[in-house]
């Protein structure tokens, strides 16, 4: 039988758990939805999930998170309650007794797509993921790219405007015009009435001309970000995921067409811009490659 190992994947919004062997084959595949009150709540939820999956010879567990992953295992997860330093890697280890491997949630997702996904075979990769938030995973010639205190893909926070507005401070400059929470804000501001991003998305589907121009305008600073992305890294591809997907055109042509613009000349002429192709499975795929990868030990 081919080697596998479990893999788990926290969001804020649901938890999922899956069997992947070394071929990349998901099986036993459960979700639950993330208890909001956060705390060890998250962590039971997790276990119960793991408990309903077969284990018996599994090579370690490897785990992503919405948030910074320490190398003890420990997690700082801002949209979970009670995670500025959840021992979960110590935790999942004394009650599974497998090796566990703790990863952020974007690292997982630029792997996953460069190992079975719209990177594959791609050794310099960017993975934007542009949903409430905005962050990247980057892989440079194979590795990823952490930062100093694993804070690097923090593209949110990019400068793009050349006026500082107080909101910068709480989610980053790209943030606030780009992601879902401030596409949201800049329509209920507009409509006079509170909407989600996904509303606005369903009602430019349908022809409505303003969501349409809102889309377009989160697109253009969509664009510029990845322009940025563009000039620094030097990327083969940039892969989006998340609700951007979901936008579709109205938002991702202006985006294309502002990369364009805006990047070094050279650089973004090499550089593809794709969709997922995984969806919520490369964060699966992608914790699972890197358990593998490292051969999970007690201590990591």
């Amino acid at each position: 039988m081919p080697e596998f190992v479990l893999a788990a994947d926290i969001g804020g919004t649901n938890i999922r758990v899956a069997r992947v062997n070394q071929a990349g084959r998901i099986s036993h595949r459960l979700e639950a939805p993330t208890p909001t009150e956060g705390g060890i709540a998250v962590v039971n939820t997790l276990l119960a999930l793991l408990d309903r999956i077969p284990r018996k010879g599994a090579r370690a567990l490897g785990v992503d998170v919405p948030g910074l992953a320490y190398g003890n295992g420990d997690v700082w997860a801002p949209n979970l309650p009670g995670w500025t330093r959840m021992p979960l890697g110590k935790k999942l280890r004394e009650r599974l007794g497998l090796p566990v491997m703790v990863e952020s949630d974007r690292n997982a997702f630029v792997v996953g797509e460069a190992w079975k996904g719209a990177a594959r075979r791609c050794r310099d990769v960017v993975f934007v993921a542009v949903g409430t938030g905005i962050g990247a995973g980057i892989l440079i010639d194979g590795r990823l790219v952490r930062g100093h205190r694993e804070l690097s893909g923090c593209v949110g926070w990019m400068a793009v405007s050349d006026k500082f507005r107080p909101r910068y401070a709480r989610t980053g400059c790209l943030e606030s015009y780009a992601a879902g929470v401030g596409i949201a804000a800049t329509a209920s501001r507009r409509l006079k009435r509170k909407v989600t991003a996904r509303e606005v998305a369903i009602m430019a589907a349908r022809g409505d001309e303003l969501a349409q121009k809102i889309l377009g305008e989160a697109g253009y600073y969509l664009g510029l970000g990845l322009a940025n992305l563009v000039s620094t890294l030097n990327p083969e591809v940039i892969v989006l995921g998340g609700g951007v997907v979901d936008a579709g055109e109205f938002m991702l042509t202006t985006a294309r067409e502002t990369m364009m613009r805006w990047a070094q000349p050279i650089a973004v002429k090499q550089t593809r811009l794709v969709c997922s192709r995984l969806g919520a499975a490369a964060s699966l795929l992608g914790v699972a490659k890197l358990a593998f990868d490292v051969k999970a030990s007690p201590e990591k």
